[in-house]
């Protein structure tokens, strides 16, 4: 147990705070985890920082403080330099790794210029000397305070807006999906045939659910069979059924899903998977609006609106032979090409608000949002799965912390062993390192060779630190290396050699 945990009451004195308190919205108050083995200094910043309108967790020691944060990750930590079981600069180092969002306060009676630079390196928010200016420790205490409820203001309405950008299940901002909220939209009541286009992860299923959602059949059946994943002797019986004794194993009579989805709408998913045998069959239900069950010479009539979806480029396919040409231009009535993440940035803060929304109510977590350099990471990302590899990406995350901000090392390893798409484009882009001409884009290559050797800077040549910041494993990371030929360029721990 800690030396002392106090939750007060909000103060009158905080209201001193000014204006800026005024954006406060977060919910609960902050807390404020101060380490000292002197019990004055913990009952006078306790006093302060009540006023100031935070919670406390009063510690004498750095193994108890520790044990404070398993309990609730701290917002801000007030640490001593000097105490007697563990080193302020120590317990510094173990909550920056437990509580990366944390911001902390180093304070000492012994101030040197060599622990304070030693402190700002391992990340500490301030450097203070005892006695304390208590006028300045006030106004410190109340500025980070407006801060992290600014930050909280923002992530707050970034969940807002994600609710309001919100069209039956999808969201986004951008043109490109504005764009195609309407055309759903505008579509949807008339329409009997549709065909959504788009690379995978894109959304095309839950486009193809909008649409359902936006039409006059809402409150019809919505079936859906995914073409890749059926065995090819069974396509003709699962899309229009068959007879007992059809064929062997068929023990009972049983309807396709064209019958199933009748007077509704029928989602035909990765139809560029369908065998060429099977695509005569259904440009002629789409075509006489009835089916034949497998087995049976009695044709039945259906009514169905039906939309399909593809990664892949028909029309090429259609050149090739693998796709019938007649069999496209009869789903292609309208076509809605759903847009990649990487052509859409501006909808990803919006999209990890909304997904983050739902992992944190699923596993009731008291999770508010991403660090500022996890957004920066979220936004910077390849994102070669687009949306399905984004909320994924952020479900991992979510399971992974303990923490109330998810931070970038909870992303790096939310993003798999070797990385995927964390290897960022945009902002790794400098004037003239990778040999862009004309504003033509950099090379995948010498954008990744470039990153690894920031990476490397960052962590003074560290490659375990290296790799965890890129969220890869080291074996990974050495294959990188050498395939780059940075070895050379790579300096072990603790090399004080310029990398360049």
């Amino acid at each position: 147990m800690c030396a002392r945990e106090t939750v007060t009451a909000q103060s009158k004195d905080a209201r001193r705070a000014g204006d800026e308190s005024k954006l406060m919205t977060r919910v609960g108050r902050p807390l404020l985890l101060v380490v000292d083995d002197e019990l004055p200094v913990l009952k006078v910043i306790e006093r302060v920082a009540a006023k100031a309108g935070y919670d406390v967790a009063a510690c004498g020691g750095g193994i108890e403080a520790m044990r404070a944060l398993a309990r609730r990750p701290a917002d801000l930590a007030m640490v001593d330099l000097r105490m007697p079981d563990v080193n302020g600069l120590d317990l510094l180092r173990q909550i920056k790794t437990a509580v990366p969002a944390c911001e902390v306060i180093l304070m000492t009676a012994h101030a040197a210029v060599d622990s304070a630079v030693e402190a700002i390196k391992l990340g500490a928010r301030e450097y203070l000397t005892k006695p304390f200016d208590f006028d300045g420790l006030r106004a410190l205490l109340v500025s980070i305070r407006v801060e992290l409820d600014r930050r909280a203001q923002v992530l707050a309405l970034e969940n807002q807006v994600a609710r309001q950008l919100e069209f039956h299940g999808m969201v986004g901002r951008s043109p490109a999906m504005q764009e195609v909220f309407s055309l759903i939209q505008r579509l949807a009541p008339h329409a009997k045939m549709a065909l959504f286009t788009g690379e995978t992860g894109t959304g095309k299923e839950l486009a193809a659910r909008a649409f359902h959602e936006a039409g006059a059949r809402r409150s019809r059946p919505f079936v859906t069979i995914n073409c890749s994943a059926v065995v090819d002797t069974l396509f003709e019986s699962e899309l229009f059924g068959h007879v007992r004794g059809a064929f062997t194993g068929a023990v009972d009579s049983k309807a396709g899903v064209f019958e199933a989805a009748n007077g509704g709408m029928l989602f035909l998913d990765e139809v560029g998977e369908l065998p060429l045998s099977v695509q005569a069959k259904l440009l002629r239900a789409l075509e006489l609006g009835e089916v034949q069950r497998v087995g049976s010479l009695q044709p039945k009539r259906v009514d169905v609106v039906v939309i399909a979806a593809t990664n892949r480029d028909l029309r090429a396919e259609v050149a090739a032979g693998r796709f019938r040409g007649d069999l496209y231009y009869r789903l292609n009535v309208v076509e809605v090409e759903l847009p990649p993440l990487r052509d859409r940035r501006e909808d990803i803060p919006y999209l990890t608000a909304a997904f983050l929304r739902d992992a944190v109510q699923r596993m009731r977590k008291p999770i508010t949002g991403l660090t500022p350099a996890a957004e920066r990471l979220m936004r910077d990302a390849r994102w070669n799965g687009n949306v399905r590899e984004l909320k994924n990406v952020i479900e991992r995350a979510c399971m992974l912390t303990d923490a109330t901000l998810v931070t970038e090392r909870d992303l790096a390893g939310a993003f798999g062993p070797d990385g995927g798409s964390l290897i960022m484009v945009d902002s790794l882009r400098k004037p003239g390192a990778t040999g862009e001409a004309d504003g033509a884009p950099a090379r995948l290559d010498a954008i990744e060779r470039e990153h690894i050797l920031d990476v490397l800077r960052q962590v003074r040549g560290n490659r375990m630190a290296a790799a965890k910041l890129l969220g890869i494993s080291r074996r990974a990371l050495y294959r990188r290396l050498e395939r780059h030929q940075l070895f050379a360029e790579a300096p072990a721990p603790g090399a004080s050699r310029r990398l360049s």
